[in-house]
């Protein structure tokens, strides 16, 4: 509210009058109350600081990183170890774990082996991160997601 205005009901001509006088804008707050919520305001400096708000929302949002692991039917024990190893750096990050398996060609036979190796991956992972969803065929590929947990 302007300096010298008090508050009250007031007519729109009114109202429009002591913004002028004080070279600031009528600005609407709640249309729907009965009467209107006006407030004289400097209208640019309010969507400056709605803008600020937001920007500072946008920041503290956490944003969530989602890294994939890709196995095929067959992974060797090396690989699989390997792949464990980077898995185990992304929870530690953070960071969400999609592992999925890769059927290629008739090795679609396999789901069972690639059911089993996600299902031991995500054991294996067990201290660091809780499966959020359990091994899935979609298509060619078995998908299972790993979040981390809470420090």
């Amino acid at each position: 509210m302007g300096d010298n205005v008090e508050p009250g009901v007031y007519s729109i001509s009114e109202a429009l009058k002591f913004a002028e006088d004080q070279e600031l804008d009528l600005v609407e707050i709640s249309p729907k109350a009965d009467p209107p919520v006006c407030k004289i305001i400097d209208y640019k400096k309010f969507l400056y600081q709605q803008k600020k708000k937001q920007k500072e929302m946008k920041a503290k949002a956490v944003k969530v990183v989602v890294k994939e692991i890709r196995f095929g039917p067959n992974t060797d024990e090396h690989d699989y170890n390997f792949k464990l190893k980077h898995a185990e750096k992304f929870l530690n990050e953070g960071a969400k774990v999609k592992a999925y398996v890769f059927f290629k060609g008739r090795s679609i036979l396999f789901k069972d082996k690639g059911e089993i190796l996600l299902l031991k991956f995500a054991q294996d992972l067990e201290e660091l991160g809780k499966v959020e969803q359990m091994p899935r065929l979609e298509g060619k590929r078995m998908t299972m997601f790993i979040t981390p947990k809470k420090k």
